[in-house]
């Protein structure tokens, strides 16, 4: 497939995301509502991706974001260094003493265990980055003068206020005017939805978007509450999945809207909240292509896996060009992942392709 990817010398960064990233606190093993600690770590559904496509794939990202400009923000700022992105993009947004201006996003999240599934609750409205306007970032100089191969965003940032609906267009919009490759992840939360229009403001607002997509991304419930897709046949418990239903969904986006040269969709089954079927599959050049099952894959925690997909399956196709590669790339990113506590990835490209390529789980001297 050929999405007409800029080439690397003529660009300063191979991906930027546009999005929030919040401070995540993480009970560990126990629950939020009896926690007395919490380990600190950044995360956030655009972010995540580029962070992947850094730190596993070895790929030049940045982030385009706003922050309070206060100690908790800097914080946020440390854990992205860390984490190897450019923070050159970050806009820093004056604030006052408690947060009525602007402030930093918060997200609880405990990871759940058999029986009992992940909770997140999050403490994310009228942060910095909901409040940003296209004004406040030089999108012209971001993809027109430092240029820009890949732009990813998604339905996350979308729903976070009226505004960001708006810039998530305008970036979009600017991004395809100078030839910089789109994904976008529908990720759909009917909570964030819901203060602004809920359903029917996140069909408006996701519709339009899809016309400038290359390459999009979601689960079932992403496509059918986003854009009026649906599978038919599953059980509403996700127990056992309609495969031929994934493929005909996925197709069907792809024909309403020309554009798109990828349509891509994990597949999990949720045995336990421990013990998932995870694979996943992606439309492109007029057929379906599957990547390998990990079937009974154990999960150490789970948020985070389908950003992890989404920077696989980007790097894949960035850098072979071939669907069926880079889904795979995707599936076995996200299996990593997963493995692992906190929203972002600590798997290397190395293991990756040593998963792709059957290694097991043998331990390694």
């Amino acid at each position: 497939m050929n999405l007409n990817v800029k080439p690397k010398e003529a660009c300063s960064f191979d991906a930027v995301s546009l999005g929030e990233v919040m401070l995540r606190l993480d009970p560990g093993e126990g629950r939020i509502r009896t926690a007395r600690s919490f380990r600190a770590w950044e995360g956030g559904g655009e972010y995540n991706v580029v962070r992947g496509l850094r730190r596993c794939f070895g790929m030049k990202t940045a982030v385009i974001t706003a922050f309070a400009d206060n100690e908790i923000g800097m914080l946020m700022e440390d854990f992205i260094l860390q984490g190897g992105v450019d923070t050159s993009l970050i806009k820093w947004m004056k604030t006052d003493g408690i947060g009525r201006i602007c402030r930093n996003g918060l997200n609880f999240t405990e990871r759940g265990f058999g029986i009992r599934g992940a909770i997140g609750c999050s403490d994310r409205a009228g942060t910095a980055i909901s409040k940003a306007t296209p004004e406040d970032f030089d999108f012209e100089h971001i993809f027109g003068e430092l240029g820009v191969r890949w732009l990813h965003t998604g339905g996350i940032y979308a729903a976070l206020s009226e505004q960001s609906c708006e810039t998530v267009l305008a970036a979009i919009r600017t991004a395809k005017k100078y030839g910089t490759v789109v994904s976008y992840d529908l990720n759909y939360r009917p909570s964030m939805w819901s203060a602004i229009g809920g359903q029917a403001k996140a069909q408006e607002v996701n519709r339009e978007v899809a016309k400038y997509v290359d390459v999009m991304i979601g689960n079932e419930e992403d496509f059918t509450a986003c854009l009026g897709f649906k599978v038919e046949g599953n059980d509403e418990n996700l127990k056992e999945l309609n495969l031929d239903g994934y493929k005909k969904m996925i197709g069907e986006a792809a024909e309403a809207y020309p554009n798109l040269k990828a349509v891509a969709t994990t597949l999990r089954t949720v045995r336990t909240a421990t013990v998932n079927d995870w694979s996943a599959i992606c439309f492109a050049d007029g057929r379906i292509h599957k990547a390998k099952d990990y079937s009974s894959l154990e999960i150490m925690d789970r948020v985070g896996g389908g950003d992890s997909f989404a920077s696989g399956l980007i790097y894949g196709l960035m850098t072979t060009g071939d669907a069926e590669t880079a889904v795979n790339y995707g599936a076995a990113h996200g299996a990593l992942a997963m493995t692992t506590p906190g929203d972002t990835t600590m798997a290397s490209k190395k293991e990756v392709e040593a998963l792709m390529g059957g290694a097991g789980a043998r331990v390694q001297r």
